[in-house]
């Protein structure tokens, strides 16, 4: 397999995993494919990383550490336009923005509404 070959299938890995709402092991597959490998669209996938451990956090009751990743990966998604990887950021950014509202609403980390969880589509 070639790297730009390996470079995909780690990236789909990620999607599957996190269609699958495993969001530690789409994270796990993105970080091996930004930190293995040259990534034009770098700061994009560190931004779906930061996306899938604020759920992670969120899971496991860190409220402020799933606030804090939720805010940074915004801030990456916001340096891109139109459609990455097959994702339409616009979108994208309006759903960041529906999690960022229900995680302020929340008093208790254990009442997050995983269903507003951003599609990737």
């Amino acid at each position: 397999m070639n790297k730009e070959d390996e470079k995909e299938k780690l990236f789909q890995e990620g999607m599957k995993q996190y269609k699958a709402m495993d969001y530690f092991e789409a994270h796990e597959a993105w970080e091996d494919l930004w930190s293995d490998y040259y990534l034009e669209d770098r700061k994009f996938v560190q931004g779906l990383i930061q996306l899938a451990v604020s759920f992670v956090h969120i899971g496991n009751g860190n409220m402020i550490g799933a606030k804090n990743l939720l805010r940074k990966c915004k801030e990456k998604f916001n340096e891109f336009t139109g459609v990455q990887r097959g994702i339409q950021i616009k979108i994208l950014l309006n759903q960041i923005e529906m999690v960022r509202l229900t995680y302020e609403g929340l008093n208790d980390p254990s009442e997050f509404d995983w269903d507003v969880v951003p599609t990737l589509e």
